[in-house]
């Protein structure tokens, strides 16, 4: 058996297609990078994958298959199910010493694998994530969603231990997953698995320097707050499997302060980052998406159900 490699990348399809081959291609423009393998898990769903076998022969292009999903693979609960156990496959196969998870919508940086072995070998943190930039050119509603989902982990930033670090761009020990390997098996759960980490008192470790950068193709307002209600739904969830009683309804009830927070939250970050007036122009988007996230993330709470 081939010696195993310094970096595993385990790829998440979200787009497919173009979106997944311009990935890969930015995969192969890495700089200086260590040993690595690269794992793309797909499914029956996504059939045309195989064909860029030819075109990638050193992608391991990891067939699984149809996946039996609880919900419908035609609702953002089942494609978000579908996303999960395709990364768990993924980190299962992984033979690297660091693991990392990117998804074809974000990518990487041509220093980045480098960067990844650099910092896990000089912070000596269990989970390293890295920063998330928007790709552009992007449309005030395409912007909107990032600053909803990522914006967070625009830089610029400092580097430095840190409560969350995003699973679009993330990278973990293979100690530390073999060590949570129960908590994955199956899915993967970012919350589940960080949350866990912290526990133990582990640092997070959210580095400037391990960039990608994120966009999606253009969408309609109404398909993404349904997404935004049930990827919300579903985040609410999952947090039920990780807290008590009294926090579930202390969430439950301090919801109506959620979405106007997030609205300071997200502006003020914004500000910072010298894009003020960017915000305020996509702010009745960032209202109607951080409103149905949180309508699905209260959900979630109530019903304890994806």
């Amino acid at each position: 058996m081939a010696e195993a490699p310094e970096l595993s990348i385990v790829a998440t399809i979200i787009d497919g297609g173009e979106e997944l081959r311009a990935f890969l291609q930015s995969l192969m423009r890495f700089e200086d990078p260590p040993s690595l393998e690269i794992i793309v898990p797909y499914d029956a769903t996504r059939p045309e994958v195989p064909a860029l076998e030819q075109e990638f022969p050193d992608v391991n292009f990891l067939d699984l298959g149809r996946i039996d999903t609880i919900h419908p693979v035609s609702t953002e609960a089942g494609l978000h199910e579908l996303y999960d156990r395709r990364r768990a496959r993924g980190l299962a196969a992984a033979r690297g010493r660091i693991i990392a998870i990117l998804e074809d919508r974000g990518r990487p940086r041509p220093d980045w694998a480098r960067q990844i072995v650099r910092l896990h070998a000089e912070t000596g943190c269990p989970v390293v994530g890295g920063a998330i930039e928007c790709r552009e050119p992007a449309s005030l509603l395409n912007w909107a969603f990032y600053v909803t989902d990522f914006g967070r982990y625009g830089l610029p930033f400092e580097s430095g231990p840190a409560e969350w670090v995003s699973d679009v761009n993330v990278s973990y020990s293979r100690a530390a997953l073999k060590e949570m390997r129960p908590l994955w098996t199956e899915r993967y759960h970012e919350p589940i698995l960080h949350g866990y980490l912290r526990k133990k008192g582990e640092r997070l470790w959210l580095s400037a320097e391990m960039v990608v950068d994120h966009g999606r193709p253009p969408v309609s307002l109404g398909y993404l707050l349904a997404e935004r209600f049930h990827w919300g739904r579903l985040f609410g969830h999952i947090r039920t499997m990780t807290i008590g009683g009294g926090e579930r309804w202390r969430l439950i009830l301090g919801s109506p302060l959620i979405p106007p927070l997030l609205w300071l939250r997200h502006g003020m970050t914004q500000a910072r980052k010298g894009r003020g007036w960017r915000y305020l122009r996509a702010l009745p988007h960032v209202v109607a998406l951080t409103t149905a996230w949180t309508l699905g993330e209260v959900c979630g709470y109530v019903t304890r159900r994806p």
